[in-house]
């Protein structure tokens, strides 16, 4: 299985789009970057008029370090943005931090995607841990029994990554209908704003594709997806 052309194959497009997805997101991001907001509002106080602008009063907004690291933690009703966002005053800092703000509101509003995929970290997590190597050991000792564990735990982690999408999609649609009804961005400013969104929405995507790609191929290596035994 370590050296199936199959796999290679199969993963092969995933890993292509995945290549160039970091690479149109950073090019986009340092584009835009370049890009100072007609206004002058930085990222921290764009989601902050966003969070107010929504009736959301108990979720802090937090310096955090590394290179597109931002994110929001329902846990403790914080939105962290890297050092860029925080405190730049561009298009894609302003873009970024909008759609940080726009898992606070999805957070507030009860939107159910978010909280399946919250519900789905913990086994997931597992999932992720526990799947190659019963993949791995269940092929080389051809066990049927190991494999069907490791395929159904590997399918956990599949279906945490798919649910990510609409959650990201939807973060993003808030963000670019918040920054121009905030007073942000203006409406020529918000095409940008989604430009740097779509880039970083093409990330998921192609994680997105990368697992379901690796699942059908170890679903075909079982015998499940062919009637060739």
């Amino acid at each position: 299985m370590i050296f199936d052309p199959l796999y290679l194959i199969m993963v092969l497009p995933a890993l292509l789009l995945s290549i160039y997805a970091q690479i149109r997101v950073k090019s986009t991001f340092s584009r835009f970057s370049r890009v100072p907001t007609f206004r002058g509002v930085t990222g921290a106080q764009a989601a902050q008029t966003i969070l107010r602008a929504s009736g959301i009063h108990d979720v802090t907004v937090e310096l955090t370090t590394g290179f597109l690291s931002d994110h929001y933690d329902p846990r403790g009703k914080v939105l962290r943005l890297s050092e860029s966002v925080y405190a730049g005053n561009s298009i894609a800092s302003v873009g970024v931090a909008a759609h940080e703000a726009g898992h606070a509101i999805q957070d507030a509003t009860g939107y159910a995607p978010l909280k399946l995929r919250g519900a789905l970290v913990p086994v997931s997590t597992i999932g992720s841990n526990l799947a190659w190597p019963l993949l791995i050991i269940g092929f080389i000792f051809m066990s049927q029994s190991l494999i069907m564990a490791g395929i159904l735990f590997f399918t956990l982690a599949v279906l945490f990554q798919i649910i990510t999408l609409p959650v990201e999609f939807n973060a993003s649609s808030r963000a670019l209908a918040a920054l121009p009804a905030a007073g942000i961005l203006s409406e020529s400013e918000v095409s940008g704003a989604r430009k740097v969104l779509s880039a970083a929405a093409l990330t998921y995507v192609a994680a997105a594709t990368a697992a379901v790609l690796q699942l059908l191929y170890f679903l075909m290596r079982a015998g499940l997806l062919s009637r060739d035994e």
